[in-house]
C-alpha cells in the first residue's frame, strides 16, 4: 500500500499511474473543498488528527511509503507528515511541482506572506490566493476582485466582488476578466503549475504587476521531486 497525501493535480496523476500498475493506493484528501476531484483508487477524506493520529494510522496500516503531494502552501500537513513518518519509520517523499519563474516583461514583487502582500497592494487588486487567508485583505480599500473555488469563510474586503471558479483558465479568459474589472495588480501564491499560470501571462500582456507570496520552507531531510515520473521512479 502507498499513502498519497493529495488534493493536487500531481497527486491525482500519481494515483492514476500507480493504480494502473496494480498498486494499492490510498489517497487522503483534507476535505476542505465541497466538491473535490477524486483520484483513482481508494480515497479517504478528512484529517488524521495531527501527528499522533497520522502516526497511529501508519502503525496500523503499514504502508510501504507515503508521498506528500499536497499543495505547496499546505505547510501544516507537510510538517505533520514528516514528523509522523519519522516516528513510524515510514519512507516519505515530497512531490512538489516547481514554482513559477519570471520571464521577460514580467513585473513580479515577492513577499513573505499574505499580510505583507496586503500591505503592498495598491489600486484594484485581483486576489487569487485561495479562500484560506483571504481575511488578511479584509481592510483593503476600494475595489477588490476575489476568485476561489469555494466561498471564503473569512471576511472579504468591503468593496469585494467574489468569483467562484475552478481552473484551468485560459489567457483570453484572464485578459477579459482583468479588463472587465480594471485590475491594477494581481496577488497570488507561488503555487506553480499550468492550471492557473494564465493569469501571469495576462498580467504581463497588460503591464500589470504581480505580488507573489513565497513558498514556506520544507522539512529538513525529506527527499523532494518535482514530477510524477520522478515520484514513480523513487517508489520503484
Amino acid at each position: 500500500m502507498i499513502l498519497v497525501l493529495g488534493g493536487t493535480g500531481e497527486a491525482r496523476e500519481l494515483a492514476a499511474v500507480l493504480t494502473a500498475r496494480g498498486e494499492h493506493v490510498v489517497s487522503s484528501l483534507a476535505g476542505r473543498l465541497a466538491d473535490p476531484v477524486l483520484p483513482d483508487g481508494e480515497v479517504r477524506v478528512g484529517g488524521f488528527g495531527g501527528v499522533p493520529g497520522l502516526t497511529a494510522w501508519l502503525a496500523g496500516h503499514r504502508p510501504t511509503a507515503v508521498v506528500d503531494a499536497t499543495h505547496p502552501f499546505a505547510a501544516g500537513i507537510t510538517a505533520n507528515a514528516a514528523a509522523a513518518c519519522a516516528r513510524a519509520a515510514t519512507p516519505l517523499l515530497r512531490l512538489q511541482r516547481p514554482g513559477w519563474t519570471p520571464g521577460p516583461g514580467d513585473d513580479w514583487r515577492w513577499v513573505a506572506d499574505l499580510a505583507e502582500a496586503a500591505a503592498v497592494v495598491r489600486g484594484t487588486a485581483f486576489l487569487t490566493t485561495g479562500r484560506q487567508g483571504v481575511g488578511a485583505f479584509a481592510a483593503l480599500p476600494g475595489r477588490v476582485l476575489v476568485r476561489c473555488v469555494d466561498p471564503p469563510t473569512e471576511p472579504l474586503p468591503p468593496g469585494a466582488t467574489l468569483v467562484l471558479a475552478r481552473g484551468p483558465f485560459t489567457v483570453a479568459d484572464e485578459l477579459a476578466l482583468m479588463r472587465e474589472h480594471a485590475v491594477d495588480v494581481v496577488v497570488s501564491k507561488d503555487s506553480g503549475g499550468h492550471m492557473t499560470a494564465a493569469k501571469l501571462v495576462a498580467a504581463r500582456e497588460l503591464g500589470i504587476p504581480v505580488v507573489l507570496v513565497r513558498r514556506p520552507p520544507l522539512p529538513a531531510g525529506v527527499p523532494v521531486v518535482g514530477t510524477v515520473a520522478a515520484a514513480v521512479a523513487w517508489l520503484s
